[in-house]
């Protein structure tokens, strides 16, 4: 009988250990907007990285895996790869890259950012349990990656830094 009692506590204090970690999507966005939209609105980092057109900073941990391919670098944080694309003839206030994203694809979530200099996005798409594709770009830039919903401010603040780094280095 007092094995009953225990299996049944420790039943019951697992099912609430898992729905404690459990996060709502609803949640993370609620704190992924803002802080994509403050890396948008930051001073862009300087450059630590570069090619023969674009400049661009990487965060601690970041290391490019692959630049092969004309206007791709695919980049790696441990075991997440992300794809930086970018169009060194569109400007930082440019939609054309926007435009393109949006038309290969609907996306649950479409959150678009304007000043003065320039306009950025936020975009993403549910693609299976618990995952979701994330694209953040400004201009001619973007930044792809496959992130889980626990992850998605903290994922897509850091895509939107990458992205507000890069300069063209025709300018």
């Amino acid at each position: 009988m007092k094995t009953r009692y225990i299996s049944m506590f420790l039943f019951l204090m697992l099912l609430l250990l898992l729905s404690a970690c459990s996060v709502s999507i609803d949640e993370e966005l609620k704190e992924a907007r803002p802080a994509v939209e403050e890396a948008f609105n930051s001073k862009a980092k300087e450059a630590n990285n570069e090619n023969e057109h674009i400049q661009y900073y990487l965060p601690f941990g970041f290391e490019i895996e692959d630049e092969s391919t004309p206007n791709n670098i695919i980049l790696k944080n441990g075991s997440k790869t992300y794809i930086l694309f970018y169009n060194q003839q569109e400007e930082a206030d440019s939609e054309v890259v926007y435009e393109a994203t949006i038309k290969q694809k609907e996306y649950d979530m479409n959150e678009l950012y304007q000043d003065d200099q320039k306009f950025g996005f936020f975009l993403l798409k549910e693609i299976g349990d618990d995952r979701y594709e994330l694209t953040v770009g400004i201009g001619g830039v973007k930044v792809t990656s496959e992130v889980k919903a626990r992850n998605i401010k903290s994922e897509a603040s850091t895509m939107m830094i990458i992205a507000n780094s890069v300069v063209n280095k025709q300018d």
